[in-house]
């Protein structure tokens, strides 16, 4: 609670500085009677209120005394944002709009608060208001105009309105965001994925292209253009098209092992999917890989040498889910007393491995068992990985 005071008293100091920029503006004009004794009393009052632990009361208690002049717009603004940190949009909205209300502002001031009454709108999940204000302002040449074009894509990208959240992209704004060149290809993904479910292949390819173009290095619109090939016949195509992921970024290569797989079966090629896999694993150390590749030796008949690769890996780079695996191998092979025995190491890893995320975002530390190309807490684009390691791969 102390933490509380000091901070209102902080605010109770800028709304008095602002009161006074706004007094001396006027010092030359004589003062209605009455009105200097008013307003010091309501000072008293709101101090008091914030002396006794009662922060609501002092800060309407200080916004009735504010007067709204060029002086306190800064201050009104800081209030207003103050109440929607605090999860009071409506009372954000109330101040807000009260200050957009008044004639007397500048048109950069007018579009300022008008930037704020559009946040403080999404705050309380009126998107269509927030929508409406800012169409008119993402024109705006000044700092506003592209706060606003940024605060609409993030708009449209909650709504899911991934093709409004493009248009609304400019040409200058995406030359100096890198971080909206990432977004936007996953916009394009977005549409492409939807047009994919339905095998709409020639405008899912355009959108394809269009997120490389955005991002070249976007691993999700390569594995969906290897995906594309894949359901139109193209096995070939999608294997070339899967094997550019480990020079992108080899931390998604478990991720893309079992389009690779339902290709390679596709073709009825075991013994050159096997070759590929091996020289996956000579360079990246990945449990999937080597699961892949054990079970693809079990599909010919050769379970020992399944067994026997896995082990050796393991005794190299042990992973949970490797050794986890590892006995299921075993006990294909065991009876009686140690196939109890397995069994039951079988069940701890098994619980284990429930558990235990599989990826993990790299912007913020949230782990998931599946792979999320935004990550639901921090909602970064392309953040969520694979986890390597004992744990992981």
């Amino acid at each position: 609670m102390p933490l509380e005071i000091l901070f209102f008293s902080l605010l109770f100091l800028a709304l008095a500085v602002g009161w006074w920029l706004g007094r001396r503006e006027r010092r030359n004009r004589l003062p209605p009677p009455g009105t200097t004794g008013e307003l010091s009393r309501d000072y008293f009052v709101g101090l008091n209120y914030l002396l006794n632990e009662q922060p609501d009361e002092a800060i309407e208690t200080f916004v009735r005394a504010l007067e709204v002049n060029s002086d306190t717009i800064e201050t009104h603004i800081a209030l207003g944002n103050l109440f929607r940190s605090r999860g009071e949009s409506d009372r954000a909205v109330r101040v807000h709009q009260n200050l957009f209300a008044r004639p007397s502002l500048s048109r950069d001031q007018a579009a300022r608060v008008q930037l704020e009454l559009a946040r403080d709108f999404m705050a309380a999940g009126l998107l269509d208001r927030a929508e409406r204000l800012l169409s008119e302002l993402k024109d705006n040449p000044s700092e506003t105009g592209q706060a606003s074009q940024l605060l609409l894509i993030d708009l449209y990208e909650r709504e899911k309105e991934w093709q409004k959240a493009i248009h609304a992209i400019s040409p200058a704004l995406l030359r100096d965001n890198p971080r909206l060149k990432k977004a936007a290809a996953h916009y394009a993904c977005e549409l492409a994925s939807q047009l994919l479910s339905k095998n709409n292949f020639v405008a899912a390819r355009k959108q394809l292209k269009q997120a490389n173009a955005f991002d070249a290095s976007c691993i999700r619109a390569t594995l969906l253009m290897a995906q594309l090939e894949l359901q139109s016949g193209s096995a070939k195509a999608a294997i070339r098209i899967l094997l550019r992921i480990p020079e992108q970024d080899p931390a998604y290569i478990p991720a893309m092992l079992q389009t690779l797989a339902d290709a390679y079966r596709l073709l009825d090629q075991p013994r050159e999917f096997m070759a590929t896999l091996e020289k996956l694993l000579s360079s990246h150390q990945y449990t999937s890989i080597l699961i892949h590749l054990a079970e693809t030796l079990r599909s010919q008949g050769q379970h020992q040498q399944a067994l026997e690769k896995v082990d050796h890996h393991m005794r190299r780079q042990v992973s949970l889910k490797g050794v986890d695996y590892l006995m299921d191998l075993y006990l294909h092979q065991a009876a009686g007393e140690e196939r109890a025995h397995l069994l039951t190491l079988r069940n701890l890893t098994n619980q284990l491995l429930e558990r235990k995320p599989e990826h993990q975002c790299h912007s913020c530390g949230f782990q998931s068992q599946q792979l999320y190309w935004q990550c639901p807490k921090c909602r970064e684009w392309g953040s969520v990985k694979p986890i390597i390691g004992v744990e992981g791969e």
